[in-house]
């Protein structure tokens, strides 16, 4: 098995099984002039270890083999789940084999002699239909209908598709840049039977005279401490992706080797003389506004250029607040797996305090603060304590864990409607096995966007509150007494809540025969 390097870009791998040396050299040869790199097997078993060390883009696969056919080795590895696509070679054209390998997924089928330009061709018209699958967002974490969050997922479907753009995140603290370059990672790379690695390093947190090393490596030798050769994050990631948070922190003399990085893919380790090379993705994220960091004379203008290929800006919080309903469901949903405990519901003054509040530290600020109500929420109780301490005094927007990402620009806006999702309003206990309804099951955001007070959110508490009174009602056979000390309120407060809805009172009747007659009497209590 040997690996063919290029000296461009690398854009895609190919996997070429072929026995014939001068035919797996002119193969190699178009993979390179497309900017591939090519990995030569010249038998199947070697083919199936390479498959099982590393992903590959596009399989080109010889029909006669000494040791079995390429049709067999295509076919297997279908069986296995692997779908790469593949260009099937022979110099024995059989029509049947071919028809049915079409229907199993070939992508193309061609018979030898083949002429350089015409495999050339078809290379071309692989790698453009790689580009144009339209990668599914399946991920739980991902949360959001709103519009400025269908915008950041369309974004995310488009970066995936470009396996060779860097992309640059930018964002307040605190709005989950990190959870979306685990998306595009995932996104990326789904396709794959071993899922490559994605290699995160925060560039603040590590000192300048450490950062060349641990990006790059270093030889044995290198400095004081260097007792063997050591991989950097770079190699590590090798194939991959290679998450740099808080790429605004890099110093100007390590932003010179990050832009060597970008610019020819190729890197040293610190005391080596060696050139490596790097194949995978790379995608950096900011909460600073790069632009005027350049204007200062803190950030390379050159660097700028190459990060911002691909831009994705992450929205702040108080810029979706629609979805707030769905994340405090999901979170508290989380949160009670996580703790082996029931979920409690948000309150209807606990929830308008949320959909006010500027949430200066965003989806962060969020979960942290419901988890942190959840801990001191008793483990049987029903209504979620929610600690309003940060609520006292307001903060700045932008105060939390740094500067905001052009937060002068976002201008405080009443809250808008409220869109109901399908999980929400469910007020059944929450088990472990619970999972939090996944994203494409989340309803589009309402359109308009008017400053109405948020109606549909309140609705949604009181439809939760509707859903747990008849639930505790048929837990306590429609005893009112102990199904209001159950939930936490006074009988007089329970009647008043049967008045409202009628539909509880014939659960009441239900269980016991003395309501029957007095059910379709208006209940009403002091």
């Amino acid at each position: 098995m040997s690996e063919i390097e290029t000296t461009q870009p690398v854009r895609f791998t190919s996997l070429i099984l072929e026995d014939d040396l001068h035919c797996a050299e002119l193969i190699s040869l178009a993979v390179q002039k497309e900017g591939g790199r090519a990995v030569v097997c010249h038998g199947i078993d070697r083919a199936r270890e390479a498959i099982e060390n590393r992903p590959f883009d596009l399989m080109i696969l010889d029909q006669g083999l000494p040791d079995g056919t390429g049709s067999g080795f295509f076919l297997e590895l279908r069986e296995q789940g692997v779908h790469t696509p593949a260009i099937m070679l022979t110099g024995m054209p059989d029509l049947p084999n071919a028809v049915n390998l079409t229907r199993q997924g070939l992508f193309d089928y061609l018979a030898k002699p083949f002429d350089f330009l015409t495999f050339r061709e078809c290379l071309r018209r692989a790698m453009q239909t790689l580009a144009l699958r339209e990668p599914e967002i399946k991920s739980s974490d991902f949360i959001g209908g709103s519009r400025a969050m269908r915008e950041v997922q369309r974004l995310v479907q488009q970066a995936a598709c470009h396996r060779g753009a860097t992309v640059l995140l930018t964002g307040e603290t605190g709005v989950g840049k990190d959870l979306t370059a685990r998306l595009i990672h995932q996104l990326t790379f789904q396709s794959f039977k071993a899922v490559p690695p994605l290699i995160s390093l925060n560039c603040s947190a590590v000192p300048a005279e450490l950062f060349e090393a641990e990006l790059f490596g270093a030889e044995k030798g290198a400095f004081t401490g260097a007792t063997t050769t050591r991989n950097g994050l770079v190699g590590a990631a090798e194939g991959g992706t290679l998450f740099l948070d808080e790429i605004g922190e890099v110093s100007l003399l390590h932003q010179a080797k990050l832009l060597q990085l970008l610019e020819t893919r190729e890197y040293r380790r610190v005391g080596s003389a060696n050139t490596l090379t790097f194949s995978g993705r790379i995608v950096t994220a900011t909460n600073r506004d790069l632009a005027a960091e350049v204007e200062r004379g803190r950030f390379r203008e050159d660097l700028l250029y190459r990060l911002d290929v691909f831009s994705i800006r992450v929205p702040a919080l108080r810029e979706r607040r629609e979805d707030l309903p769905v994340l405090c469901d999901h979170i508290l949903t989380r949160l009670a797996e996580k703790y082996g405990r029931r979920k409690p519901n948000l309150k209807h003054e606990d929830f308008a305090t949320l959909l006010i509040h500027e949430f200066p530290g965003n989806v962060r600020e969020l979960r942290n603060l419901l988890e942190r109500s959840l801990l001191q929420t008793p483990t049987e109780g029903n209504w979620l304590e929610l600690d309003r301490t940060q609520f006292r005094k307001p903060r700045p927007v932008g105060a939390a864990g740094g500067p905001a990402f052009n937060s002068s620009r976002v201008t405080s806006v009443a809250p808008p409607p409220i869109a109901a999702p399908p999980t929400f309003a469910s007020s059944a206990p929450t088990t472990p096995e619970t999972s939090a309804a996944p994203l494409h099951e989340t309803p589009p955001p309402v359109e308009s966007r008017s400053a109405a007070p948020p109606v549909e959110g309140s609705r949604l508490i009181e439809m939760q509150e509707h859903d747990l009174i008849k639930r505790v009602l048929i837990e306590e056979r429609g005893g009112v007494r102990k199904s209001a000390k159950k939930l936490g309120m006074t009988h007089q407060s329970l009647l008043r809540r049967l008045g409202k809805w009628p539909d509880l009172r014939a659960v009441m009747a239900s269980f016991d025969p003395l309501q029957q007659a007095l059910s379709s009497e208006p209940v009403t209590g002091n």
